[in-house]
């Protein structure tokens, strides 16, 4: 198994509405349509694969499941940025559907459907409490954090959590979700729907 490490920062939205059920209940809430619709983006600062680097890219987790996330079944696509050379989309995709160990491992006990890989543009913004990613003809979403009354440049964090990205997230609300891949269909600009973020930190085992 590869020796790998990535830094970077992860944000994302889902269908639930804020706050998504699944994350405060250990995924064993019902989600707000009964299913859930997600895409987790991740760009790397700093990562490297057996001496691959994978500084500077960015990739995508998209998914959906069909009830309770903690009962598993998961539809999972991977978008990977399209400036990544073979072997650099080899280690990210090893890495990202969890075959190579370290937090994203968690994945392999809950997909029970991989719905392909591609290679596509992929622009990750971070300012202030904003996040917001454009991967054109496939997926456009943005969200804010919830600011704090105590520290307004500081966002709400929920802690102790199970996530594979951070075990703390930052609270957020979507203010725009547009997903049109891997068959999956879905559009909410109401600003009602969940978001997190959070600085990423991966180690292989």
């Amino acid at each position: 198994m590869a020796s790998w490490q990535m830094d970077g920062d992860y944000f994302e939205t889902c269908s639930c509405d804020y706050v998504c059920p699944c994350v405060p209940t250990n995924m064993a809430g019902k989600p707000t349509m009964t299913w859930c619709n997600f895409a987790m983006v991740f760009h790397i600062d700093r990562g490297n694969s057996d001496g691959i680097k994978l500084d500077g890219l960015s990739f995508a987790l998209i998914g959906h499941t069909p009830d309770i996330m903690g009962k598993g079944n998961w539809s999972v696509g991977l978008i990977v940025d399209d400036r990544a050379s073979a072997e650099q989309k080899q280690a990210i995709t090893t890495i990202a559907s969890g075959q190579a160990g370290g937090p994203p491992a968690i994945l392999t006990g809950v997909v029970g459907k991989l719905l392909g890989v591609e290679s596509r543009s992929i622009t990750f913004k971070k300012e202030g409490l904003r996040r917001s990613v454009s991967i054109p003809g496939m997926l456009e979403q943005t969200c804010e954090g919830v600011p704090s009354v105590a520290n307004p440049a500081e966002p709400l964090y929920i802690g102790n959590t199970m996530h594979p990205a951070n075990s703390r997230l930052a609270l957020a609300k979507a203010t725009a979700s547009h997903l049109h891949a891997f068959g999956l269909n879905w559009d909410d600009t109401s600003g009602n729907n969940n978001g997190h973020f959070a600085p990423f930190n991966w180690r292989s085992n």
